[in-house]
């Protein structure tokens, strides 16, 4: 069974990679990871308010905007003062000297100028691919949507333009009209659309007052907002399409591929079940190929995306109005 495929112009032996996560953090795991087939590694974000926390220890030698949020970015030192998160490219080194496979490195940032200054440091650093995170948390009420489009629109450009190793974004799945923005990136260049944002579970301690925020690890039924993303996109980009969450069993693997994904990025089952999964899900993915007679994946790929199916409304309005 063939399992090959390629993300972000990147040959690849098959289609699970790790995930932007923890997993990454430990250069002995990131070694067994490979050891046991990691396709290719997505490291943990590097997030804007730690460069910039970061220069601000330094420059007023003190901690106390540590823990700023993304929107305050405005009191920071200019960008180009910057001399980056050392830790983070410094690990970024380690990995590619420890590992062959393909390290992609993961950005969160808030301004266009950030952005495209940390992307060019991660690539300097031996990034084979870099992701951004285009993460909005939409609490300013005086920003339109149109305008928060625009300006993610602006930063995948300028980082295109700023960089030559391949660039994913990874999108919330709260856009309005998500296929028309998804189709903007690709417009610019995006070379690879990462499916989707998982976000911290918030709730409120009513005792103490506190706003409570917790990870919980995927299952399966989070991947069907990714399958329909997959699908409606599938056929209609140029950009190769990642499903990340909800993926935990072969099953899976096929249901995104079908939908139209080249990759799927794996973290709770990982965390679950530990690297060795890895293995058991390949010998499962080809054991329900040969069972249903499929030779590779790209024979399946996007075979039931909304471009190929009979009924594309399966996707859409039908499915709302069984329950309503």
């Amino acid at each position: 069974m063939d399992l090959k495929t390629n993300y972000l112009g990147i040959s690849l032996p098959h289609p699970l990679i790790i995930g932007s996560s923890s997993l990454t953090n430990d250069l002995d795991t990131v070694r067994e990871l490979e050891d046991e087939g990691a396709a290719a590694l997505v490291l943990r974000s590097l997030y804007e308010e730690e460069i910039t926390g970061e220069q601000m220890d330094a420059f007023f030698h003190s901690d106390t905007h540590d823990d700023s949020s993304a929107e305050a970015g405005s009191y920071f030192p200019a960008p180009e003062l910057a001399l980056g998160p050392d830790e983070y490219l410094e690990h970024l080194q380690r990995v590619k000297r420890a590992v062959n496979v393909p390290v992609i490195a993961s950005l969160c940032g808030t301004s266009a100028c950030s952005w495209v200054s940390y992307a060019r440091q991660i690539e300097q650093a031996g990034a084979d691919a870099v992701e951004l995170d285009l993460y909005h948390s939409a609490s300013d009420a005086l920003t339109g949507a149109a305008e928060v489009e625009a300006q993610m629109i602006d930063v995948v450009r300028e980082v295109k333009q700023g960089i030559s190793i391949p660039v994913a974004a990874k999108l919330s799945p709260l856009f309005t009209a998500f296929a028309n923005f998804a189709g903007r990136l690709d417009a610019v260049g995006v070379d690879g659309l990462v499916l989707f944002t998982r976000f911290h579970k918030v709730d409120i301690d009513v005792v103490e007052l506190e706003v409570l925020r917790s990870v919980e690890l995927s299952n399966s039924s989070e991947l069907q907002l990714r399958l329909r993303g997959a699908a409606v996109l599938a056929g209609r980009v140029k950009a190769s399409i990642a499903i990340g969450g909800g993926v935990h069993t072969a099953l899976d693997v096929v249901k995104a591929t079908m939908a139209g994904a080249s990759v799927t990025q794996l973290v709770s089952a990982i965390l679950e079940n530990g690297p060795r999964y890895l293995g058991t899900l390949r010998a499962e993915l080809r054991a329900w190929m040969a069972a249903y007679e499929w030779n590779s994946l790209d024979e399946m790929r996007g075979n039931m995306s909304y471009q190929r199916i009979p009924n594309p409304s399966s996707y859409e309005r039908a499915t709302y109005r069984m329950f309503h």
